[in-house]
């Protein structure tokens, strides 16, 4: 495996994702060759059968190192609202519906929310992030960013709950961050520190194991 021009498959068609991701793994990693499933539309939608974060992230990055013969690095991510039982949870992306848009969610959990008031309106995202190598060796990890649900949107950036997720030490939801601050903060920033960590050690066990 040359590890000068590695390429890693990210097991995602969500162009928010993709573009993060891409953008923090160049940052750690810049001989990386980072692609999304834009490039294999051929591989059809994989279903999120998981009830954890890790289930899913894992069935993602296995289906598409099967299939693509690369490393795959899978994001299973979302918001945690402590108020509401950990919803969202694994049903971040479709919580008002299958089809729902980011719009849809956010308007979902005010109106859920309508009721709590002050700190009980903790959250905090949540990635695991799993690398996932043809020959069956994998690396899991985990992120959290705390914050705190708003009562209205604020901010254009970002995608999914960022208007509404505030961190109160940058007085910032996530939608008003520049891209740098919110890599340097986010869940799947603080995940993909820790992946890169391990990076080195997870390329040189797939080497001895011979894929």
């Amino acid at each position: 495996m040359d590890n000068q021009k590695l390429k890693v498959v990210l097991a995602t068609r969500n162009q928010g994702k993709i573009a993060e991701l891409r953008e923090l793994l160049s940052t750690v990693r810049p001989d990386l060759e980072v692609t999304g499933l834009d490039s294999y539309p051929d591989i059809p939608e994989i279903p999120e059968s998981g009830t954890t974060f890790q289930e899913n992230a894992l069935i993602k990055a296995r289906t598409v190192a099967m299939i693509t013969g690369e490393i795959a690095v899978a994001d299973d991510s979302g918001l945690a609202v402590p108020a509401l039982d950990g919803e969202p949870g694994v049903y971040s992306a479709r919580y008002a519906g299958d089809n729902a848009t980011d719009r849809d969610n956010n308007r979902k959990l005010l109106q859920r929310m309508q009721h709590v008031q002050g700190r009980d309106r903790t959250a905090r995202f949540i990635c695991v992030l799993c690398a996932y190598a043809p020959n069956g060796h994998r690396l899991e990890v985990r992120g959290e960013w705390q914050g705190l649900i708003l009562d209205e949107p604020r901010g254009d950036g970002g995608f999914g709950y960022d208007p509404l997720f505030y961190d109160p030490e940058q007085n910032l939801t996530a939608a008003e961050m520049d891209g740098d601050l919110k890599n340097s903060l986010s869940h799947r920033g603080q995940a993909l520190k820790i992946l890169m960590q391990r990076w080195e050690d997870f390329i040189s066990e797939i080497n001895i194991q011979g894929a």
